[in-house]
């Protein structure tokens, strides 16, 4: 079975029949794809330089875009840096956090969490500059930009240990349900909001929670003389007169920045005259938003997880927000309680079973640096069969700095809402088609019961496996849990695509057995 990718335009298939035909002892690794030059500096230092070789991203393309990289410089031949003030806003990424916040009434921007903002969409992202700075302030942001096939955003802020993914809802819903994030963030993301009726407006309001705020900034250039602001207020009246009708108010505009937010109040769309445009949605059953065709119709007002982020607490979830949750997951509140315990467990396994693996088998490399413990190598992280975010919550317990991608396939029980309320990051995901990301992006990938999982698929595991070395970064680790059966049939399909693989047995009385996988580097 092949894998696309049907909602980026693109036509990309993978057969891995094909594949291990044609190149024979040749690493699959590589196949169609540019080589990483050098492993990703350590967290956090790799936040603000990364290689140049390991990006699409040449010179020449570097120094033509502009504004964009205005506030970037090369340093030497081979790397890219980044100054905490670069980015396309115009004073710099810290006076421009400061002056959103105290633009929705806040003293700092450090106030972000205080007030409810503890994850945000950044559409169009740049190089990361903004996310690169909520990260600091302890705000979970998630990246999203069109594919590009140079000069990616997403592709380097994954590079920079940055939560990103290839995305875009030029005709399609984005993968996250309903009233999901806290602030949606659009800086000259090249997006005309009033097109399509609105529907693009539509689809923001679909995934912002109640209370939340949408931030757009269009710093193409400085405002001079009234005809500039003439002009800009008649580009932005349009989307005041539609945001009125979706309950949103304009918070507040200063220079080229505009926030509105989204009523808290649920009671404000029935006051709406009954031939209000656009309409509330029929919101009968609740359809998984995998790709979806965008809708013209308001919806999440009937949902019990209406909860606005002002009246949240600042802990991962309350105990009221855990009885909007689990039920709506299908998840029983002990289960999630003892699925959080468990996982604190299992994560100090992993790191006993990974610590004398890297110092045993990685080398010391010609002119790098002795290898320090994974906890200073392991940056961006995925769980594939995320269940409840247990791995997630495991992590931060731990204090380990990293990221995590959180995937619930699609066919599973839908825990992603649950997963987002705890302010991780996540996504629904179909295994049976490529992940929208770029190669060689993630330094880590964990999947419990998810080759039992893939056995009521339309794919086979070494599609999945392929994909998963597509995503991988040499030299980067895969952690699979599941039973006998399975785990020997991927031991076998690793070896085909030259992983180091090893299976080892908890002891534990159990049908499960681990497999600790490392995707080798391979020099040009």
């Amino acid at each position: 079975m092949s894998l696309q990718i049907h909602w980026l335009g693109l036509r990309m298939v993978k057969s891995s029949i094909g594949i291990v035909k044609c190149l024979g002892q040749e690493s699959v690794a590589w196949f169609g794809l540019q080589r990483i030059t050098r492993s990703p500096l350590r967290w956090p230092a790799g936040r603000d330089v990364i290689w140049s070789g390991n990006v699409r991203l040449s010179r020449d393309q570097f120094l033509s875009s502009g504004s964009m990289t205005k506030r970037l410089m090369l340093l030497e031949e081979n790397q890219i840096a980044f100054h905490s003030e670069d980015g396309s806003i115009f004073d710099g990424v810290k006076d421009y956090s400061r002056q959103v916040a105290e633009m929705i009434g806040l003293g700092s921007d450090a106030e972000f969490h205080q007030a409810g903002v503890r994850t945000v969409l950044d559409i169009g992202c740049g190089f990361g500059s903004f996310g690169a700075h909520l990260v600091s302030l302890k705000v979970m942001p998630i990246c999203i930009a069109a594919y590009e096939a140079t000069g990616s955003q997403v592709q380097v802020a994954l590079e920079r240990g940055l939560p990103a993914m290839i995305g875009n809802f030029i005709s399609r819903q984005l993968p996250y349900p309903s009233l999901s994030f806290d602030m949606i963030h659009c800086t000259q993301c090249s997006i005309i909001w009033d097109d399509k009726d609105g529907m693009f407006l539509i689809e923001v309001d679909r995934i912002l929670k109640p209370g939340g705020y949408f931030v757009l900034t269009s710093p193409a250039s400085k405002p001079t003389g009234s005809s500039s602001r003439i002009k800009k207020r008649s580009m932005v009246a349009p989307i005041e007169e539609f945001t009125e009708n979706i309950c949103w108010s304009l918070m507040a505009q200063q220079d080229e920045t505009f926030i509105w937010q989204k009523t808290a109040d649920v009671n404000c769309y029935k006051s709406r005259s009954k031939s209000a445009s656009p309409p509330i949605c029929n919101e009968g059953n609740d359809i998984p938003p995998y790709y979806q065709p965008l809708v013209s119709c308001i919806s999440g007002t009937t949902s019990q997880r209406w909860i606005p982020i002002q009246n949240r607490s600042t802990e991962q979830l309350s105990s009221y927000e855990l009885q909007s949750e689990c039920p709506f997951a299908g998840v029983p509140q002990d289960d999630f309680y003892e699925d959080s315990q468990v996982w604190r467990s299992a994560l100090r396994n992993y790191w006993s079973l990974l610590t004398p693996l890297i110092f045993s088998d990685h080398p010391k490399r010609p002119g790098d640096e002795d290898p320090l413990p994974p906890f200073n190598m392991l940056r961006n992280v995925m769980d594939m069969n995320a269940h409840y975010g247990g791995l997630n919550a495991a992590f931060l317990d731990e204090k380990k700095s990293v990221w995590v991608m959180n995937v619930v396939p699609v066919r599973a029980r839908n825990t992603l809402p649950l997963i987002i309320n705890r302010g991780f990051a996540g996504v629904l995901h179909d295994w049976c088609e490529p992940f929208p990301t770029y190669p060689r992006t993630y330094d880590f990938l964990h999947g419990y019961g998810l080759l039992s999982h893939l056995s009521s698929e339309r794919c086979g595991m070494m599609d999945v496996l392929l994909e998963m070395d597509r995503i991988l970064r040499p030299e980067g680790w895969v952690v699979l849990s599941d039973s006998v059966v399975a785990i020997d049939m991927a031991r076998a399909l690793a070896a085909q695509i030259h992983w180091e693989a090893r299976v080892v047995d908890p002891q534990n009385g159990s049908d499960q057995r681990i497999l600790v996988c490392q995707k080798p580097f391979v020099k040009k």
